[in-house]
């Protein structure tokens, strides 16, 4: 008792593990210690694992999300709204992240009329989130029932990805706007608050997005923000009185 024990060496900003931790568990097992006791140093060490990988992961993020640019703009939606399609995003992403021992792949599910796809960010270290987003299928355009549901997913697939990185869709217009400030958009928590008070309302996603000119939600400007959070409880508040 009362012996430093001495750390191994690892990467730099990475703790390495207490040997004490590791002995203690391997001596607890020598004695024939109770059963009690060996899960509760098992459980230990196994926190400390996930601390250290949730870090491992933060600190991946944090330098893929510094090198990713803007994704630039190589499609025309409606009212000639300019945004970057899945297959940019898909280009410019995977080999950036993958650098920090970062990949992200998704998972779908339909249930009560919604499409709900689920972006899971992973680190090789074994940490892993996931974004989920959902939407009703985009029949715009008289789309045909599949077509509407792979819209959808492609749309789902592309902004859970841009909220689980934390990205904002970038419009390019070969440099023109150099020199003048853009319109900030609105962040990924007003993003995902949106969404939910559009699906709690069985608000047309679509048609919010026509209203302020925008292709998807995630382009909406920060100073509208106030303006479709207001129509959109204001939609609640009169389905409440309804009901």
């Amino acid at each position: 008792m009362g012996e430093v024990q001495k750390l191994e060496p690892r990467e730099a900003g990475v703790i390495p593990v207490p040997r004490s931790i590791i002995d203690m568990v391997q001596e607890a097992v020598t004695r024939n210690a109770s059963i009690e006791l060996v899960t509760k140093l098992m459980d230990l060490h196994e926190r400390y694992e996930s601390n250290q990988a949730r870090r491992a992961f933060d600190a991946a993020m944090a330098d893929a999300k510094a090198e990713i640019p803007v994704v630039k703009t190589n499609r025309e939606g409606h009212n000639k709204a300019k945004y970057a399609d899945l297959a940019a995003y898909a280009e410019v992403i995977p080999p950036i992240i993958g650098k920090h021992g970062l990949h992200h792949r998704y998972r779908a599910k339909q249930a009560n009329g919604l499409t709900t796809v689920i972006c899971i960010i992973s680190h090789r270290d074994g940490y892993f989130e996931e974004t989920e987003l959902s939407a009703t299928n985009d029949k715009s355009g008289n789309k045909t029932d599949i077509h509407a549901l792979g819209s959808t997913l492609t749309y789902l697939q592309r902004y859970s990805l841009c909220l689980a990185l934390g990205l904002v869709a970038g419009k390019d217009d070969d440099g023109q706007a150099a020199g003048r400030n853009a319109p900030e958009n609105i962040s990924g928590a007003q993003l995902q608050e949106l969404i939910e008070l559009a699906d709690e309302t069985q608000a047309n996603k679509i048609k919010l997005c026509k209203m302020f000119n925008i292709e998807c939600l995630a382009d909406l400007p920060a100073s509208k923000f106030d303006e479709a959070k207001r129509g959109l409880e204001g939609r609640r508040a009169r389905m409440a009185a309804n009901a």
